[in-house]
């Protein structure tokens, strides 16, 4: 049974059975602390696995990674009395990170994934290792993984092999409350684990290999920036609805025989849908489908759908490719169900590398676009009558000038960041790996570019509600929103004030910021229209 935490919806305890994760599982696990058990059976088949290997282990006849070498060595046959050498040596050359400690979320899908191919029974570790691993994410110890040394190829080496060090009660580790061990100076992982009555394996035949052969790196950043982005690409939505208010343009673009009956791409509909809801009931539309003569609205507003749309399907063929691939079970050598011990090369990242960098190029153009309403709006050329800037009185005060500097310099970084990854290989392992997939640093590019484009929402939030204010305020309170742009900009009213002379902006637009990572304004404003697609 799977129980969920109500405030989340996500789940608050998770088990590793036979059966695999979801990508609400690993959310839980990453960014919520949910606990994590291990099913009887996958602990059952993990050791009748794990007796096969063991069999294989004490043969004369080498076998790949159990009796061999690795990699470029793989044709060395290890003699027993040197194979626990062999692993601690293979993890502790391994973990050869350098650069800052990447994200604690990060570490902890990372360490949930892999612990699900263990789990799995094709991996041949012994039920201690999985059962070891589960413990240290229950505890909330975080090894520190550094920010560079996986190529996403025979899976995220360096990052899975920093784990792999903490397992063995070596390497560095944040504690719960934070505290750092391992590093100079301070104390060790070892009492780390001794705190929390965890004891540090000593590994095995097999046992190195099957702790760092996969993509679980890239993957859990894959999962956890699809989950950031479904709430993105609806925000997306809403702010482009209150930019069409804010600029007197038309709703009359998103109506739904529009899109999909002409042009049937699922997300191009939804975001219409969703626009055309946010704009219902608006005084300020309706005030001008008479005697306008503008024929059409600017692009930024009138193919918002089409863009945002765009976003939504390549989301959808990402979250494919990841679901694909979070019911993997990677490793090289993998124990097939039949007992054969095969090598393979299912670790190459290219397939999760391909839409971590396809969602970078998604994320930069759906920013790109909200900034281009943005500007619109603080332009008096093409405002259709706000004032400049949206300043209290301009030439005095600059009103939100320089915010748009701020969002163009975002989006100037997602373009930067939307550069893929997964065209560049550099060989590696004396030319054995000559072709890598490069999908941890796509990942680290993507999860950058999402914090970007929430935070060009953000901005584009700020400007699109001062500019409705100010329409209000000058039709002597006629011209209002409807119902769901009204809710958006009430929830951004409770912490950031309307228009008014120049003040000190920053901290207003990380409030803006905090508001839609806080799923405040999705909340409120799906209330006021019914649901949002």
């Amino acid at each position: 049974m799977t129980l969920t935490a109500p405030e989340t919806g996500l789940p608050s305890e998770v088990t590793l059975s036979l059966g695999g994760l979801t990508a609400a599982d690993v959310v839980a696990v990453a960014r919520h602390g949910a606990h994590v058990g291990v099913a009887p059976e996958a602990l059952a088949e993990v050791a009748r696995v794990r007796a096969h290997v063991e069999e294989l282990a004490a043969s004369e006849t080498p076998a790949y990674g159990i009796s061999t070498g690795f990699g470029a060595l793989a044709n060395r046959h290890i003699p027993q009395d040197l194979r626990t050498q062999l692993q601690k040596s293979l993890i502790r050359s391994h973990a050869a990170g350098m650069g800052p400690a990447v994200e604690p979320e990060v570490v902890r899908a990372l360490m949930l994934l892999r612990a699900k191919t263990l789990a799995s029974g094709r991996t041949g570790v012994r039920p201690v290792v999985l059962e070891t691993f589960v413990k240290l994410l229950n505890a909330g110890i975080t090894p520190v993984v550094r920010e560079f040394g996986s190529l996403g190829c025979s899976g995220d080496l360096a990052p899975l092999s920093h784990v792999a060090l903490v397992l063995m009660g070596e390497g560095e580790a944040f504690g719960p409350d934070g505290e750092s061990f391992g590093g100079r100076g301070e104390r060790t992982t070892a009492e780390l684990l001794a705190e929390h009555g965890i004891a540090p394996v000593t590994l095995a035949e097999k046992e190195g290999l099957a702790l760092v052969n996969g993509t679980e790196g890239m993957l859990g950043m894959l999962l956890m920036a699809l989950h950031d982005l479904d709430a993105l690409v609806k925000t997306a939505d809403v702010t482009a609805a209150l930019s069409v208010d804010g600029l007197m343009g038309t709703d009359a673009v998103f109506l739904p025989e529009l899109h999909a009956p002409l042009r049937p791409h699922p997300g191009q509909a939804d975001s219409a849908a969703n626009m055309l809801a946010v704009l219902r009931g608006s005084k300020i539309v309706e005030s001008h489908k008479v005697g306008d003569n503008r024929v059409q609205d600017a692009y930024s507003l009138r193919c918002a759908p089409q863009v945002a749309g765009a976003v939504r399907d390549t989301i959808a063929h990402a979250r494919t490719v990841a679901e694909r691939e979070i019911a993997a079970a990677i490793d090289n050598p993998v124990v097939l169900p039949d007992g054969r011990v095969s090598s393979n090369g299912n670790f190459h990242g290219a397939p999760v590398a391909y839409v971590l960098d396809f969602l970078a190029i998604a994320v930069a153009d759906l920013a790109s676009m909200a900034e281009r309403r943005t500007d619109r709006m603080l332009d008096p050329a093409r405002s259709h009558g706000l004032p400049a800037f949206l300043a209290d009185d301009p030439g005095v005060d600059s009103g939100l000038m320089i915010a748009q500097y701020t969002q163009a310099g975002l989006v100037s970084d997602c373009k930067r960041l939307a550069v893929p990854a997964s065209v560049d290989s550099i060989p590696s392992s004396a030319m054995q790996e000559d072709h890598v997939s490069m999908g941890w640093h796509a990942a680290r590019k993507l999860r950058k570019a999402v914090e970007n484009l929430r935070r060009v929402l953000a901005i584009e939030l700020v400007t699109a509600a001062r500019a409705i204010d100010l329409r209000t305020a000058m039709s002597d309170g006629a011209l209002v929103p409807g119902p769901g742009g009204a809710a958006a900009i009430e929830v951004l009213r409770r912490s950031v004030a309307g228009p008014g002379v120049d003040r000190f902006m920053s901290p207003e637009l990380e409030e803006a910021d905090r508001v839609l990572a806080r799923g405040e304004l999705l909340a409120s404003v799906s209330a006021a229209v019914g649901g949002l697609l």
